[in-house]
């Protein structure tokens, strides 16, 4: 993400010259704008409301700087950090219109044009975000965060090489600027450069505001040599597509460390029990045992060489339990029609998720679906968004039992009595694909880098098709070409495990 801040160098507010001769109970003086009273000098409010910013508390920055632009509308740099508050808040519109005030009014129009194109990033407005940040890193050519930010938007306008670029013109600045690191890994893996995308990928534990991977501890980092005198603690890290992805390394990891254990999410148990015992599973830091080295999931296709055209673990390398398939089976019989196709749906992610304003749709999206004969929808779709359902009216029947999913081993048993899944980029995917299920998975122009550019499967997961937007944030002509594959789809349903023809 593009760095947005305030500089503790920023010039302070200066108090106004004219005061109404009021007197604060310390013997301020009182500046008069409506029914607002405002102590002076200005600047303590304005230091005291950056500190709050600084510290996360947006509601008080908010109504301190209301404060202040109740008496200088116009000051510039109030404008800029009301407008960052305003941003962080989810005023968006907001910040836009206060930042570029203040960038017709202010002097440190570098620092400006910097944060406001990550508001330009964020409102999809990617060629004035671009615009502003080359502005900005041409205003202060040795300030590697202006590069830093020009490479995250290089990045989701789908140039990896530009965006390589200017990581590396701030990388020659400072050299440890991790966040730099981290933007040229992604658009490395992007392009398929593994070999050094992998190295560079490693920086994202040392960017500053990044979740901590543990607990602080003195045990090393693991290099991938074997060893049998003691344990390797595996870290389940960053989201639970992820964790899903790279569990195919976990069998590996055995070969050289056999006494391995791992810390992970409760959510991710059912899947991480295929591949470890349960009492070697742990989702409080607390219980775990000691440990000789550690190892994060996500460093795992680095230490195992991991190239576009050498992909690890036969697919499938997750199974649904037989138990629930038979339960879920039953279910579904009752509540679909036999002659239907069964096509699982998912149109939404967490919207916690940092990049989910741009992989989510909405489940109208999928009309031109709902439209076609035959057809099936079972919504898997959990969440805030699966509310949704309650508006549905297309044709085709919608199964919404989204609700009655538990956990992750009632997903794979749904998902094994289903002819395709179609969704967008979520760990549903993830899961269906690392089953061996024929799965969809709609993508964004600016793909997450796993997914790489310009094509329709990928090397993670051999039954995977990948349909991509063309224009930015518009699901329309990705659904249009989701709904002609569809149709060219005959014949009846295929049975699924156990059931007759």
């Amino acid at each position: 993400m593009a760095t947005l801040s305030i500089s503790p160098m920023d010039p302070l507010l200066q108090a106004p010259t004219t005061t109404s001769g009021l007197t604060a109970p310390d013997g301020r003086t009182l500046q008069r704008s409506g029914d607002i009273m405002v102590p002076v000098p200005l600047a303590e409010l304005f230091t005291v409301a950056a500190q709050y910013e600084r510290s996360g508390k947006m509601a008080e920055a908010d109504r301190l700087l209301n404060y202040i632009l109740a008496v200088a509308p116009d000051q510039p740099d109030t404008l800029h950090m009301s407008g960052i508050v305003a941003f962080r808040l989810g005023r968006q519109d907001e910040a836009l219109a206060k930042m570029e005030r203040a960038i017709d009014r202010g002097v440190d129009i570098a620092l400006y044009l910097r944060n406001i194109c990550e508001v330009y990033r964020t409102l999809n407005r990617l060629d004035d975000a671009v615009i502003a940040a080359k502005r900005a890193a041409a205003l202060a050519p040795s300030d590697p965060l202006c590069l830093h930010n020009l490479s995250v938007i290089h990045y989701e306008r789908v140039e990896p090489d530009e965006a390589i670029a200017a990581a590396d013109r701030a990388l020659m600045m400072s050299p440890g600027m991790a966040g730099a690191h981290f933007a040229r890994a992604e658009a490395l893996l992007l392009t398929g450069d593994w070999e050094n995308g992998w190295e560079e990928y490693e920086w994202r534990f040392r960017i500053a505001d990044a979740a901590r991977l543990m607990p602080p501890t003195d045990k090393p980092q693991w290099d991938g040599q074997p060893f049998d005198d003691g344990t390797l603690l595996l870290v389940a890290d960053q989201g639970f597509g992820d964790v899903i992805q790279f569990s195919r390394y976990i069998p590996l990891v055995l070969e050289r460390c056999p006494d391995a254990i791992i810390a992970c999410s409760s959510e991710m148990v059912p899947v991480l029990r295929q591949f470890l015992p349960e009492d070697k599973i742990f989702y409080r830091w607390e219980t775990c045992p000691p440990f000789k080295a550690f190892a994060a999931l996500s460093g795992l296709p680095r230490l195992f060489g991991t190239r576009v055209d050498h992909m690890h673990a036969p697919i499938p390398y997750l199974h649904a339990d037989p138990g629930r398939v038979a339960t879920w089976k039953e279910r579904l019989r009752r509540l679909a029609p036999g002659s239907h196709k069964r096509v699982g749906i998912v149109w939404a992610g967490r919207p916690t998720h940092n990049n989910d304003r741009r992989r989510s749709s909405k489940l109208a999206d999928f009309a031109p679906l709902a439209a076609l004969p035959g057809i099936a929808l079972v919504s898997l779709q959990k969440g805030p968004s699966a509310d949704q359902a309650g508006r549905y009216f297309g044709r085709a029947p919608l199964i919404n039992i989204g609700a009655e999913v538990r956990d992750y081993t009632d997903t794979m048993a749904l998902l094994e009595c289903l002819d395709l899944v179609i969704t967008v980029d979520t760990s549903v995917g993830h899961l269906a694909a690392a089953m061996g299920k024929p799965v969809w998975i709609l993508l964004a122009t600016s793909p997450d880098w796993r997914w790489l550019l310009d094509r329709s499967d990928t090397p993670w997961y051999p039954t995977v098709r990948l349909f991509r937007q063309t224009v930015a944030r518009q699901w329309s002509d990705v659904f249009t070409r989701v709904a002609a594959a569809l149709a060219e789809m005959s014949g009846p349903p295929t049975p699924t495990a156990g059931e007759a023809d």
